[in-house]
């Protein structure tokens, strides 16, 4: 155990003894999302960086958790491999654990998967002050009821992670993005989930009111047996995935309320909202200053949830849960955090 992960442990050993409250922080690039706790002492992840592991040929990375994602983006390009959950914030200095804790994932998330379909293993400090690993480095390992996965979206309040184990993904050959008009969404959104069962280029497909994008990944010959199955222009595209991604698009400019609508693909239109629809349907981005109750209604309604996206103390960050998911949430949260010291109502009012 480094000297770093020796003093967040003893820390959190103190915090349990005296009932001290933490805010477990790391870049701080998603301190938006959730409530931040009040009267919390500061536990800072930061200084507790560096690439522990990195076999290429097995496509695993293990590394400390305030690991900046640049530092590891870099590695992974120098041997053509890549995060295939493609995380939001790298440029700002988001770190890997921020990373796993907030779950957020790019437009390749529902091609490839969310952050928790690619750890691995992970070893974190629970609320007693104990150090606990589970996983491992091979997919072998991961069998069985795992407590990893959970720390993806838990928002540092499951414990402090320490280090994680990743499974990478070979960076394509090549990639291109074509467009088509479209102005209706029911027809938007049964072309981006027709297209898939043509071709398995497509890494990301979003529809912007006007025009369907879609990004193909890999080779040469594939991308153009794709482009021949489901027609389109080429454009320019590399960097509106990023600006997309990193929340840099002229949409999210735009002053309103702004909310995160996670729903199946088909799933019926949201409604009369200005709007960016991401992975295929299954993300829709709102904006409307409606009020909360009404937005997470409607979400409800279509079988998913809304989240908020805005800094707004006034609204809370995540949708309410249901009472069974609720109580399992709250049984976990007590199993691995007693005391309740972790970031306290920054996922949830109770925890």
């Amino acid at each position: 155990m480094s000297s770093m992960a020796k003093e967040i442990v003893s820390c959190v050993k103190a915090a349990y003894a005296s009932q001290t409250t933490l805010e477990i922080r790391g870049a701080g690039t998603k301190s938006f999302l959730g409530s931040r706790p009040n009267g919390a002492k500061p536990l800072s992840i930061t200084g507790h960086s560096g690439v522990i592991e990195y076999d290429p040929a097995e496509l695993v990375l293990v590394a400390r958790a305030g690991t900046p994602l640049k530092e590891i983006e870099t590695l992974l390009k120098n041997n053509r491999q890549m995060l295939g959950f493609e995380p939001p914030f790298v440029d700002q200095g988001a770190t890997l654990g921020g990373a796993v804790a907030a779950g957020l994932a790019g437009p390749r998330r529902a091609y490839a998967g969310g952050v928790r379909d690619f750890i691995l293993g992970a070893s974190f400090v629970n609320g007693k002050g104990e150090k606990v690993t589970a996983g491992g480095k091979v997919m072998k390992n991961v069998a069985g009821f795992d407590l990893f996965r959970p720390m993806a979206r838990s928002m540092g309040t499951l414990g402090v992670l320490l280090k994680i184990s990743l499974r990478l993904l070979p960076m394509p050959e090549g990639e291109k993005t074509l467009v088509h008009e479209e102005n209706d969404e029911r027809r938007a959104l049964e072309k981006m989930n027709r297209w898939p069962c043509a071709t398995q280029a497509i890494s990301a497909a979003c529809w912007d009111g006007r025009h369907i994008r879609i990004r193909l990944s890999g080779s040469a010959s594939g991308i153009e047996h794709a482009r021949s199955q489901i027609g389109g222009e080429y454009i320019d595209g590399e960097d509106y995935w990023q600006d997309l991604n990193n929340f840099r698009l002229e949409f999210f400019q735009q002053a309103s309320r702004l909310w995160r609508i996670s729903v199946a693909p088909l799933s019926e239109p949201f409604g009369d909202y200005s709007q960016l629809i991401d992975w295929g349907g299954a993300q829709r981005w709102v904006k409307s200053a409606e009020p909360p109750a009404s937005i997470r209604s409607r979400a409800s309604q279509l079988g998913g949830h809304a989240d908020c996206f805005s800094d707004d103390p006034a609204v809370a960050t995540f949708h309410p849960l249901e009472e069974g998911l609720l109580k399992v949430n709250r049984r976990f949260k007590e199993a691995l955090d007693p005391a309740g010291i972790f970031n306290p109502g920054r996922l949830h009012p109770e925890f």
